[in-house]
């Protein structure tokens, strides 16, 4: 009788650890993808926040461009106010879209891509998008790594009694992925 005890101690001594440890790296993985989803929001309010700037040094060399300005603000709007991963994915592939109709109006005037100021915000555009990127593939590989341990058995059922549940990755449309495998690469 007495071995029966202490191996029944053992035994829910050795799942009283096993549940703490599985309950920490949940923990530990939930706060690195919150961490990498802040960082993203970051990264994306700073780029949102170039974005007034540029469109008011476009504006000065094209003003008869109105509908690309205000799509380009339209879709800005859009990302400020889109919650979760899922509506800030797909008001940035709007944001982009609209931003790509205004670099191509750039495009068409030399001297504003000459001008200093638009230089400027060209280079920190890029820089931006440059960080964007990094912090998606930082937030994508805790969202996987933490999505696999929920999966994974017995942590999945552990998981659900604790209330952990699985995240959304922040992916970009078809095209945006291509281009994303792709240096950042804005010309003016």
């Amino acid at each position: 009788m007495e071995i029966v005890g202490i191996v029944i101690g053992v035994l829910v001594v050795l799942l009283v650890i096993f549940l703490w440890a599985t309950y920490n790296g949940l923990v530990t993985l939930r706060n690195r993808v919150e961490e990498a989803w802040s960082d993203i929001t970051v990264q994306l309010k700073r780029r949102l926040d170039l974005i007034p700037n540029l469109v008011e040094s476009v504006k000065g060399y094209a003003k008869h461009e109105s509908d690309v300005f205000t799509k380009v603000t339209e879709a800005r709007a859009n990302a400020l106010n889109a919650q979760g991963v899922k509506e800030t994915a797909e008001a940035e592939n709007m944001f982009e879209g609209a931003l790509k109709s205004l670099f191509a109006v750039a495009e068409a005037y030399p001297q504003l891509r000459a001008s200093e100021n638009f230089q400027q915000l060209q280079a920190e555009l890029v820089d931006t998008e440059d960080k964007i990127q990094a912090s998606r593939r930082f937030y994508n590989g805790g969202v996987r790594d933490l999505n696999t341990k929920i999966e994974l058995f017995p942590n999945n059922i552990f998981a659900g009694m604790f209330g952990f549940k699985k995240k959304d990755f922040f992916e970009l449309d078809e095209a945006e992925q291509e281009k994303a495998d792709k240096p950042v690469d804005v010309k003016f």
